[in-house]
């Protein structure tokens, strides 16, 4: 359950301002933002719903803090999103960012908070964050099963005109739930700009008898051509042991497999693409 937050206004009617100056001096009570407390016990949860208490009514969570609640919140930030009405002025507080409604939405509540929907919050991050950061935005979207493609189709009619929608629209048709992580969903993204066919994310390999052996981070299943992205995790020394079973077992099927680093992702991506080029010619 969470803590009950209270205005001052709603303090001073049990309460002198002394006695809460008092009580915050003592812990009794915590000050947890300008003009909201609550109880000693309270925790980091509650920085959320003391903000909206600051907020004019109307107030929702949006862009990355309202993905984070809907369990798709691949963009870490600390600053808080917050959406408001046109009509109504953007308080200043530090460390928030608001955005105003351009488009009519009803809130969805997501543990007990009110949010942008889901279907609403992911193409506004696809409009809104640069191109290799909204397509992991979409896939994780889809793997959260907070949203279906179709979900994401019917949504973006309703952004036409809207600034950025012509990225989200070339990307929403090509998101894919199966992507798990960020870096994967970018290497993707980066092939098919590349002008290569997408690849198949996720990628079973099976054995001659048809039993599911390996999976690829990406794949070419045709051309038997593998694309890995090498993170922090391969650098663990059990790790380390099962990936040099996997490579010989792989090169010894007939697999070639491509191996890249953030080093190649974010700062040579013409060497992806000019390697994987030449693995996939015939």
């Amino acid at each position: 359950m969470s803590t009950q937050l209270w205005r001052t206004r709603e303090l001073m009617r049990v309460l002198t301002r002394k006695r809460i100056r008092t009580q915050v001096r003592k812990e009794e009570l915590i000050r947890v933002r300008r003009g909201v407390y609550a109880p000693a016990t309270c925790d980091d949860e509650d920085e959320l719903p003391a903000l909206l208490l600051c907020l004019p009514d109307g107030a929702m969570l949006a862009m990355q803090t309202a993905a984070r609640r809907h369990g798709f919140g691949v963009l870490r930030e600390s600053a808080v999103h917050v959406q408001l009405p046109p009509d109504i002025a953007k308080p200043r507080l530090p460390g928030l960012f608001v955005h105003h409604s351009v488009l009519p939405v009803r809130p969805v509540v997501v543990g007990g908070l009110p949010c942008v929907p889901a279907a609403r919050c992911a193409v506004d991050l696809a409009r809104g964050v640069r191109r290799m950061d909204a397509m992991p935005v979409l896939d994780a979207a889809l793997r959260s099963g907070a949203v279906t493609v179709n979900d994401l189709m019917a949504e973006l009619p309703l952004h036409r005109a809207l600034r950025g929608v012509r990225q989200a629209r070339e990307l929403v048709p090509r998101a894919d739930g199966r992507a798990e992580c960020r870096q994967e969903s970018q290497l993707r993204l980066l092939l098919i700009d590349g002008g290569l066919p997408a690849p198949e994310p996720q990628m079973w390999i099976y054995d001659r008898y048809g039993v599911p052996r390996f999976r690829a981070d990406l794949g070419y299943r045709e051309q038997r051509v593998g694309v890995e992205y090498d993170g922090l995790s391969h650098l663990d020394r059990d790790r380390l042991r099962h990936d040099r079973d996997r490579m010989n077992w792989l090169d010894a099927n007939g697999w070639r497999m491509r191996y890249f680093t953030d080093r190649d992702l974010y700062a040579r991506p013409t060497h992806i693409l000019k390697t994987l080029r030449s693995a996939l010619t015939p």
